[in-house]
């Protein structure tokens, strides 16, 4: 996928109560498919944080770090702002309620029954 495409994606995505598209959603979950953007994520909701910080915490270097942070940051998951040197990483609350709009949607819609039993066809 282009990083242009992605961008383009996200920034006519929907707002709240609208319907995301498939491309806004694949990129969400493709931001959420490496275990290391996830850990991101979790200290990212105690508080905001530098790079360098959280290149401490995670035990991983710098050039590795930036890359899962700019792909986080193209899902619209994070957010950044610069102070001096120092750059500074807080979660965009407007991407993870996408996410979490567009899965509640599965649950409102899917049948509370117990799933169907096949029967075995006859031979």
């Amino acid at each position: 996928m282009e990083p242009n495409t992605t961008l383009s994606a996200l920034r006519d995505s929907p707002g709240i109560g609208q319907s995301p598209s498939p491309l806004s959603i694949a990129t969400l979950f493709k931001a959420l498919s490496e275990p290391i953007r996830v850990q991101v994520l979790e200290l990212l909701k105690e508080e905001e944080l530098c790079v360098c910080d959280l290149c401490d915490r995670l035990n991983v270097t710098q050039s590795k770090l930036s890359f899962h942070l700019k792909t986080l940051k193209q899902a619209g998951l994070v957010r950044s702002r610069q102070e001096g040197r120092w750059i500074y990483y807080r979660l965009h609350l407007a991407g993870l309620v996408e996410l979490e709009e567009y899965l509640s949607e599965f649950r409102r819609s899917s049948p509370r029954l117990p799933g169907r039993i096949c029967s075995p066809q006859p031979e």
